[in-house]
């Protein structure tokens, strides 16, 4: 079992060059974060050569890839692992014998694996599944779609903040809480007891607790990461 002492901040690079990813990256680190995360938008854009970029930028920073891996999934984990992922990302809709190679070339390369449950009819159970079939994290995820169509059609916009403390007492592994969340809610992640915080690049700081008075963006997210950080990490009863 993957174990995480302390809350763990990971910024996702959701843009589509590498210049403003390691730009974004170097802002990040100064500030605080733990974990890069390759996002899907600069995966689709830039492919491994974004991964390699910023693996090459940052030698021992952890690099997570965000797949979301539907199929052939043994060489999409292999290929992202040689370029330098520590992490990579497949969907627990997958069939689970793409889960399980996913498992398997994380285990042959060295990288860990984060199941992500976006669009489960059981989010709870997806979750469950995923450690079962042997994900070392577990990524409780609310769609964009998902939340705008919802909300489109005049009914309450989900968050996964809604079911986030079942899918923790569901698995033993670290859980991520994942989609419009607002940043006091992705703060307060570690209390409903999933330690890997993750926060969105580019970057909004729209809370006011969070904003410096110079509006200073590294200065702001400097406060969310000591806030994130000073916290324990809950265990489960």
């Amino acid at each position: 079992m993957t174990d995480i002492t302390r809350p763990i901040v990971q910024i996702s690079l959701d843009l589509t060059n590498i210049k403003e990813a390691i730009e974004t990256a170097h802002l990040a680190m100064r500030a605080g974060v733990d974990w890069l995360e390759a996002g899907t938008p600069l995966i689709l854009a830039e492919g491994l050569h974004g991964v390699r970029a910023l693996r090459q930028e940052f030698p021992d920073v952890p690099i997570v890839a965000d797949l979301k891996t539907m199929d052939g999934g043994y060489l999409e984990a292999e290929m992202m692992a040689k370029a330098g992922a520590t992490h990579v990302v497949v969907m627990a809709r997958a069939h689970p014998e793409t889960i399980k190679c996913v498992v398997q070339a994380g285990r042959d390369f060295g990288a860990k694996v984060m199941g992500d449950n976006l669009g489960c009819p059981d989010m709870v159970a997806g979750a469950k599944e995923l450690e079962d079939l042997g994900c070392d994290y577990v990524i409780h995820h609310i769609g964009y779609d998902e939340r705008r169509g919802i909300a489109a059609a005049g009914h309450r916009m989900p968050s996964p903040l809604d079911q986030l403390k079942k899918v923790v007492e569901a698995v033993s592994v670290p859980v991520q809480a994942v989609g419009g969340l607002s940043l006091e809610q992705a703060i307060a992640c570690p209390e409903y007891g999933a330690p890997l915080v993750v926060l969105g690049a580019p970057l909004t700081i729209d809370a006011d607790a969070f904003k410096t008075a110079d509006g200073n963006l590294e200065e702001s997210l400097k406060l969310i990461c000591d806030a994130v950080h000073q916290q324990e990490v809950r265990t489960r009863s």
